[in-house]
């Protein structure tokens, strides 16, 4: 089931074809949307996206976990990161058999 990674270059080819906007105006929207989204969540703002999904950030403890190769203990430091939950419209779509 692997294929190929769609990249940054293939979403704002994606909007050019669709919108017929430039390519170049295609790419920026493309960023200034992504801007949003990075801002928003370094502010610790949820961002939801109809029928897709939900981005949060969540903090992590600090903890002590284990290098696999030695089974020496490490501290690992608090830190924040994204996650990211799909909704119940994009996981239906996902399983819904396609044809082609």
């Amino acid at each position: 089931m692997a294929g190929r990674t769609i990249t940054r270059a293939d979403l704002a080819n994606a909007v050019y074809q669709r919108v017929k906007i430039s390519r170049a105006e295609s790419a920026d929207l493309l960023d200034q949307m992504l801007e949003e989204i990075v801002g928003a969540l370094e502010r610790g703002e949820p961002v939801r996206i109809s029928s897709f999904g939900a981005f949060e950030v969540r903090v992590k403890k600090e903890r002590v976990g284990r290098n696999p190769k030695t089974g020496e203990e490490v501290p690992i430091e608090a830190r924040r990161v994204v996650s990211f939950k799909p909704s119940d419209v994009l996981k239906r779509y996902i399983n819904t058999p396609r044809a082609g």
